[in-house]
């Protein structure tokens, strides 16, 4: 018996390095870095806000390619470029999971991330 594929891959939000955006073995998925890149253009908007909406929406679509939603995540690490970062994530955080009692663990590090990047996701989560 053949193993499903394990790669799972979101059209114009993927990298330039020859990885995948995540993957799913079994009922597991985990991401690479997930960034803020416009879905439909591919392009990165200069702006937090606008990064933090648009990696919301990558982190939904990955899930989805995976056959998950955001019910499904147990952790969400998040790598900001510097703190005035995190009142657009949370801004994000609160709107994807509004119930206090019903939401994954978070942890936020800074770091000096790359090519215009404010901030970027990483997932874990467990698939139905």
């Amino acid at each position: 018996m053949t193993r499903p594929k394990r790669s799972l891959h979101v059209p114009h939000v993927g990298h330039k390095a020859p990885i995948p955006l995540g993957a799913r073995v079994g009922n597991l998925i985990c991401s690479s870095g997930i960034i803020g890149k416009d879905p439909a253009s591919g392009a990165l908007p200069a702006d937090a806000p606008t990064q933090a909406a648009h990696a919301f929406a990558n982190l939904r679509a990955l899930l989805a390619a995976g056959g998950a939603s955001l019910d499904d995540v147990v952790r969400l690490t998040v790598t900001v470029k510097d703190d005035s970062v995190r009142d657009a994530i949370n801004a994000e955080w609160l709107a994807a999971f509004p119930d206090p009692d019903d939401r994954p663990a978070r942890h936020i590090g800074v770091h000096d991330l790359q090519h215009g990047m404010w901030l970027q996701l990483e997932v874990l989560a467990v698939a139905p």
